[in-house]
């Protein structure tokens, strides 16, 4: 049996409970709320048939695995979280349409709120889907539920055993890999990003690995203008992602 996953905080239980993205098994709401929100949570799982049990503050903090749950928890099953295969065929499916493809691979980002606000940016730019390493990066969790504010339900979620191996493959569909580094010779706003793009971004500290490098098509920059080196992976990511949705208007 899968191990059950949560969702926690009010706005990802509510975003969930209004989409058909995952299965909602059971909501776990603070005992004798006076929260109207979390009230309304608990009618509309009633009224879906979902299954609500009370619980103290102790419980929830051990059930979701932190402090902030703000009062309700949802217990889930995926249904956006897909394997290499699934990814293969998606891809296949989406560019028989004829219709431009807009991917995002995480090189090995950890930080489960950096990965939650990735989602979220993601999400609200059109990304198809992201990718992820399986091993030495974050994944799926109450937090990056809950940092993402629904688009982790929303959102195709591959980890994959081999980033570059998925990255290479891509290309042969003709999905061209776009690699940020602060050692590009091109930026980000003279590059042509129309067509289909896997957007790479790099971990937090380090960026890029040197084996994810030379997989990509391309390197682009962002033109850094202070005095700071570099940009928060999440920001990095949202600034990318609306300079492709504007080339594409």
């Amino acid at each position: 049996m899968s191990k059950p996953q949560y969702i926690t905080g009010l706005r990802s239980v509510e975003q969930l409970l209004a989409s058909e993205s995952a299965e909602v098994r059971r909501i776990f709401a603070e005992y004798q709320t006076a929260n109207p929100r979390v009230q309304a949570i608990i009618q509309t799982a009633r009224q879906a048939g979902i299954d609500v049990q009370a619980a103290n503050r102790a419980r929830l903090k051990q059930i979701g695995g932190e402090d902030r749950h703000q009062g309700v928890i949802a217990e889930i099953k995926r249904s956006t979280v897909m394997d290499e295969s699934g990814l293969r065929s998606f891809v296949e499916e989406q560019l028989q349409e004829g219709r431009p493809l807009l991917l995002l691979a995480l090189d090995g980002v950890q930080d489960p709120h950096n990965l939650g606000a990735c989602m979220r940016t993601a999400d609200a730019a059109g990304v198809d889907a992201i990718i992820v390493p399986r091993h030495g990066a974050a994944g799926l969790s109450p937090t990056v539920s809950k940092v993402a504010a629904g688009a982790a339900e929303q959102l195709p979620f591959v980890p994959v055993a081999n980033l570059g191996r998925v990255i290479g493959w891509l290309a042969d569909y003709g999905v061209r890999g776009l690699g940020t580094s602060d050692k590009a010779d091109q930026s980000i706003y003279e590059a042509d990003l129309n067509g289909s793009v896997v957007l790479v971004m790099g971990r937090e500290h380090t960026g890029l690995s040197q084996g994810i490098t030379s997989r990509c098509d391309q390197l682009v920059s962002l033109p850094m203008q202070g005095v700071v080196s570099s940009l928060n992976v999440s920001v990095a990511t949202g600034i990318c992602l609306y300079e492709i949705v504007r080339q594409r208007a």
